[in-house]
């Protein structure tokens, strides 16, 4: 006699094929985000060494041009740079960039809080490095998902890069204008000089740029020149001077160091004087050291606010510097 069969659950049919299909699909994803993440880091890896020949912005810009564009991209190292243009960036876009590890949440919110008072033009809250993991692997489309992708690379390009040459790369790659990549094309397109000769005004005219490269021109952005200016007085020295070599076009200005086996120069025979300069307060001029970069992720040291060194109508624009 035949026994009879059991009857079929819900599970043994149908579903299990499904399962089978999402199983792969997930496969197939976590396959593509660890290509996609394992191929940057090694990218990361070899900029360590090596300046990129192109970038993610570059592809983008080029897709969407016409037949007239033309891309004008010459990397240099910090060194053939004039050292106002570092500091200006720094002060223009991350004052904070050697004290957090690559996002800078304080930056994230005050940028939140005043997107939400309705200003014309919204502010971002963007590090340096998260600039230039966009800049390098990703677009310019402003969109949760590429925020999302963006997060862990930041994170990435701190770990294997050092400060020094996410800066560096940065202000190799960074678009300054239609098809103008990088510091030196910046300067050679709007001044016709070389980067290594700009003024303090001009390195802050070129920062004032970054926001908006394509509408921005260095003659048109006084008012926010200025605000720069008056953060660079606050910020008074970059942390890479300390550990940049005093030769070089870069250092063209700079008035010889005088001899002392005391240790290394400090912010008075680092600082360069130069006729549009504007005059530092001493009480402000507290220099960022290379070695501080460290303890203030441990320990962040008090802050100096830009108020007290700026008119009334740059209050907004508090700072914190070591």
């Amino acid at each position: 006699m035949e026994r009879p069969r059991d009857p079929e659950t819900p599970n043994s049919s149908g579903s299990s094929p499904v399962r089978s299909i999402a199983r792969k699909v997930g496969l197939g994803v976590l396959g593509v985000i660890a290509l996609f993440y394992g191929g940057c880091a090694l990218a990361l890896l070899a900029y360590n060494v090596v300046d990129p020949w192109t970038t993610g912005v570059q592809i983008q810009r080029r897709l969407e041009a016409d037949a007239s564009y033309e891309k004008r991209y010459d990397p240099r190292p910090l060194s053939a740079l004039d050292e106002d243009l570092p500091l200006a960036v720094v002060a223009a876009e991350d004052t904070r960039f050697f004290q957090h590890s690559g996002i800078d949440w304080k930056a994230i919110g005050e940028a939140l809080d005043e997107n939400r008072d309705g200003d014309d033009e919204r502010r971002g809250g963007s590090s340096i490095t998260q600039q230039l993991v966009k800049n390098l692997f990703l677009t310019t489309h402003s969109t949760y998902f590429r925020k999302a992708v963006e997060l862990p690379l930041t994170y990435m390009a701190e770990l294997i890069l050092s400060k020094r040459r996410i800066l560096e790369l940065y202000l190799t790659v960074i678009e300054w204008g239609p098809g103008i990549y990088g510091a030196e094309a910046a300067a050679q397109y709007h001044y016709g000089q070389s980067a290594s000769r700009l003024t303090r005004s001009q390195a802050a005219a070129l920062a004032a740029c970054i926001p908006n490269p394509r509408a921005r021109r260095p003659q048109t952005v006084g008012w926010y020149r200025d605000i720069i200016l008056n953060r660079m007085d606050v910020l008074s020295q970059l942390p890479i001077a300390a550990s940049t070599p005093q030769t070089g076009t870069g250092r063209r200005n700079a008035p010889p160091s005088p001899k002392s086996d005391s240790g290394p120069p400090t912010s008075n025979t680092l600082k360069r004087e130069s006729p549009d300069s504007p005059r530092t307060d001493s009480t402000l001029a507290e220099p960022f050291r290379v070695g501080s970069v460290a303890r203030a992720a441990s320990s962040p040291p008090e802050s100096v606010s830009v108020q007290s060194a700026a008119p009334a109508t740059l209050r907004a624009d508090s700072i914190d510097v070591p």
